[in-house]
């Protein structure tokens, strides 16, 4: 699965994602877009967008788009905060399908 990790997460994150092919949005070159113009971008080039961006469910509809949301919700945005999310993450990346939102708590 390719996922993207959105510029409010950490970049070391996306070692813990083993199994899948992960990209920043750094890396991509989208940095700064906002939640739908990121949408746009990713959609068809990645599967899921890993977020911590608690509002953007309600920002943005998934309908009709090839790409699903997976928010990771812990107190900080910090790896050890998101580091304990990890294994709950990859077990809903197994089933997650396009146009879905997860949310993934402590």
């Amino acid at each position: 699965m390719k996922l993207l990790l959105d510029e409010c997460l950490p970049h070391p994150l996306k070692r813990l994602f083993s199994g899948h092919v992960c990209n920043t949005v750094q890396e991509m070159g989208w940095s700064g877009k906002t939640n739908g113009e990121l949408l746009a971008l990713a959609d068809g080039n990645f599967d899921v967008l890993v977020t911590a961006d608690q509002g953007i469910q309600y920002e943005q509809n998934l309908a009709g788009r090839g790409i699903a949301l997976l928010i990771l919700s812990a107190p900080t945005n910090k790896l050890e905060d998101l580091k304990p999310l990890v294994p709950a993450a990859l077990s809903a990346l197994s089933t997650l399908q396009p146009g879905r939102v997860v949310r993934v708590n402590q």
